[in-house]
């Protein structure tokens, strides 16, 4: 298996890429969809994914905890 890959695998140690941050997306993606059992539309669900990737803050500016 490593043989098969080991053109991937020098280019990962030449360019220092991955698709980690892609795979950590969809990971929280997953979980959200899980946790949710189902959304009434779209819109909901697409909000919901941007407000747990995204971290917005919804707190006013100025205003502590």
């Amino acid at each position: 298996m490593i043989r098969d890959r080991l053109g991937n695998i020098l280019t990962y140690f030449k360019c220092r890429i991955s698709n980690g941050t892609a795979e950590g997306f969809n990971s929280r993606i997953q979980s959200v969809k899980a946790a949710a059992r189902g959304f009434r539309n779209f819109a909901n669900y697409r909000t919901r994914i941007l407000f747990f990737c995204g971290k917005l803050e919804l707190r006013p500016k100025g205003e502590s905890h």
